[in-house]
């Protein structure tokens, strides 16, 4: 008997397990994959998620794997340009952008040492419940031989298209059209820190990850079927047309490993919790991936999990259901701005000329622009910026 089984052992489950294991609680870890493996990422871990990794301990070991400190940000849009840092969260103003195949193991091997059970190359299949309907367990596969598993708390933190979302049949609280189509490459000779490139229905972003850098191009929805006939094509005309300097950069530099790309960016939020299980990560909120909050927002998740659920896990049912419900609530008021914010983004609308004119007072001013890059972090919202002295400029 586990105290919790957290269903996904990527960013959103290791995190979770983490946090709950050095609780002191018995968990269960349980992911289809075998790591080291990859997966479709934008990479960038925000300030606010760089600030988790040092509450954790565990950013000296990120910086330990070779991952370059993202220092830098450049922003343009119509011949505006923006350059500095954000003012960073707890002390962290520095983002990084890890590959996947080397973040996912370092949170994995942290819970496994903070005490949690790893349990890999195995699926789940379905959820036990009791006469209630409670779920208390889960059963599944691994090595090709069936097992059943009893928990007081399931998480499914197993992506977008949830297994256990289904199972439990969460249902979608909020949701909005797919915006946008992405696809990416890796560079090696590109020297880059965080760059973005916007235009109308086009939007471009280089970003330093180990050993390379992540060169990505966003296109409207709409025009998938054309991207993906052609993806090659379009994305390298897409970073000319936007970004004609980087392009340059690229002409010079050696492409490694195969163009990646999707036309599934759902925008949703489902219900955050039932009777005896929860969701955490892209199982139970998912957004466009142009604004990169997904990594960071996962690890919120976690912490508020944890923070919820801690000492309900061995007590009256009745009164994890509570705690269940308040983190519910809490992960809604969280991430509702920022979802907002990068539907905004994802529409890849043309700029206002009053934004624009905001964004010339902006680049005038260093600490201006660092409160705009705070908020691309999510630490800062547009009140923060209309200050007295971007009122004086405009």
């Amino acid at each position: 008997m586990y105290d919790v089984i957290v269903v996904g052992a990527r960013v959103a489950g290791s995190a979770t397990a983490l946090q709950l294991a050095r609780a002191g609680h018995r968990v269960l870890v349980i992911d289809r994959a075998a790591f080291p493996s990859d997966t479709l990422s934008t990479h960038l871990i925000h300030q606010p998620g760089i600030a988790a990794l040092a509450r954790w301990g565990l950013l000296d070991e990120l910086r330990a794997t070779g991952c370059p400190p993202l220092e830098n940000v450049v922003y343009e849009v119509d011949g505006i340009r923006l350059e500095g840092c954000g003012r960073g969260a707890a002390g962290q103003r520095a983002a990084y952008a890890p590959r996947r195949h080397i973040l996912d193991p370092l949170l994995a091997e942290a819970a496994a040492r903070a005490g949690a059970e790893m349990r890999l190359s195995s699926r789940v299949t379905g959820l036990l419940r009791d006469d209630t309907g409670r779920v208390v367990g889960v059963e599944g596969t691994h090595a090709g031989a069936p097992f059943r598993e009893r928990a007081r708390l399931v998480v499914g933190a197993d992506g977008m298209r949830s297994t256990v979302a289904e199972l439990t049949g969460a249902p979608v609280t909020l949701q909005h059209p797919r915006l946008t189509c992405a696809y990416y490459s890796y560079w090696q000779g590109v020297p880059a820190d965080l760059e973005l490139y916007e235009a109308p229905d086009r939007w471009v972003a280089a970003v330093a990850t180990h050993e390379a850098t992540l060169v990505l191009t966003y296109f409207p929805q709409a025009r998938f079927e054309e991207i993906r006939a052609d993806a090659e094509h379009h994305h390298l005309r897409q970073v000319h047309a936007t970004a004609p300097a980087l392009y340059d950069r690229l002409r010079g530099a050696t492409r490694v490993e195969r163009l990646r790309g999707t036309g599934d960016q759902q925008n949703f939020f489902r219900q955050a919790s039932g009777p005896g299980w929860a969701l955490v990560g892209d199982a139970g909120h998912h957004k466009d991936s142009i604004t990169a909050r997904g990594i960071s927002d996962a690890f919120l998740q976690a912490e508020l999990l944890a923070r919820h659920v801690g000492g309900r896990l061995d007590g009256d049912p009745a009164l994890l259901d509570q705690a269940l419900d308040a983190y519910g609530k809490d992960r809604d008021g969280a991430l509702q701005p920022g979802y907002e914010a990068t539907l905004a983004v994802a529409r890849l609308d043309e700029q206002h000329p009053s934004r624009l004119a905001m964004l010339r007072a902006i680049r005038q001013d260093a600490e201006l622009t660092s409160i705009y890059f705070d908020m691309v972090a999510g630490t800062a919202t547009i009140g923060d910026l209309y200050t007295p002295k971007l009122l004086a400029l405009l």
